[in-house]
């Protein structure tokens, strides 16, 4: 079964024009159901985040602010959205969730958040919407309990994920692969085990040409046991932060491409949703809502067929 993470905390209360569009997180879930895509079985509330496993990944200053909102006003600026203990409370349960996601797909072969991918998120900062790295916290976790010994991070949000590469730095059992936007946020980018930066207005074609000659490669030479694949929609271009030039069919062929090479290679992916930003909501959700057709059909529909 397809498990996915979900729980009404993942929507947190933002300004109306927000430009986080904080209401795909409950479009997400309906569209599928009203689809039959999925039932309501295939979804999991996830537990949150205890202190010790948030201070596997975060310095205990950072996590202290944090808990007793004491966050430097700059600081919390950064991050982009009103700092209230609520906001730490979502960014617990987000970032647990991709670790069970984890689990959960090393039992069924994938698993998916419809949160997740706070890849801006730095050991003793957030930023960028981001305040815990769900992914690294994840991978940390994985790697102390003897659940993983390799992990490869597949970040095909359109901005870098600096936080990532920074906390994994000095991490060799953690391969970063991050494929993005050259001309976009962060603009200081950080050293990822593999950055591939893109031009604007990159399209389809180009785009999934260059995964096509990098994936493989990687699994291959990382030979990983565990894949976390940030998915996010923010390539598109109808997207108001992107700067790429995908379609929403190219994007869904990017996914297929993902998913189908880590199903071949018999690797457990676990996928966290990232970014998405298009002026039209139905856009974000659309595409979004793609990777999760995906994960069904070809890991569990394909199988009965």
């Amino acid at each position: 079964m397809l498990k996915i993470a979900y729980s009404d905390i993942f929507r947190y209360s933002v300004p109306e024009k927000h430009r986080f569009p904080m209401q795909k997180y409950t479009m997400i879930p309906e569209r599928l159901l009203a689809e039959k895509t999925i039932s309501a079985n295939n979804f999991f509330a996830p537990t949150r985040l205890s202190e010790d496993e948030i201070l596997t990944t975060h310095t205990a200053d950072y996590w202290y602010q944090l808990k007793t909102q004491t966050l430097p006003r700059k600081e919390a600026r950064a991050i982009g959205f009103e700092m209230t203990p609520e906001l730490v409370e979502r960014g617990r349960y987000i970032a647990h969730a991709t670790y069970e996601c984890a689990l959960y797909a090393q039992q069924y072969g994938v698993a998916m958040n419809v949160a997740g991918g706070t890849h801006h998120a730095f050991s003793d900062h957030g930023e960028g919407f981001c305040v815990f790295n769900d992914v690294c916290i994840a991978s940390n976790l994985l790697l102390n309990r003897g659940q993983a010994q390799k992990i490869l991070v597949v970040d095909l949000d359109v901005h870098q994920g600096n936080g990532n590469a920074s906390i994994m730095a000095n991490e060799p059992r953690v391969f970063i692969f991050s494929m993005h936007g050259a001309k976009n946020y962060p603009f200081r980018k950080q050293v990822s085990d593999l950055d591939i930066e893109l031009d604007n207005d990159t399209g389809d074609e180009q785009y999934l040409q260059i995964l096509e000659d990098t994936l493989p490669r990687l699994i291959s030479d990382v030979a990983p046991d565990m894949i976390f694949y940030q998915s996010a929609v923010d390539v598109l271009a109808t997207d108001k932060l992107g700067k790429l030039g995908l379609t929403i069919e190219g994007c869904k062929a990017r996914d297929e491409y993902v998913l189908r090479q880590a199903k071949a290679a018999k690797i457990p992916i676990a996928i966290v949703m990232g970014g998405g930003y298009s002026e039209d909501i139905e856009d974000v959700v659309e595409a979004h809502c793609n990777t999760f057709r995906l994960a069904q059909q070809i890991f569990f529909d394909e199988i009965t067929e």
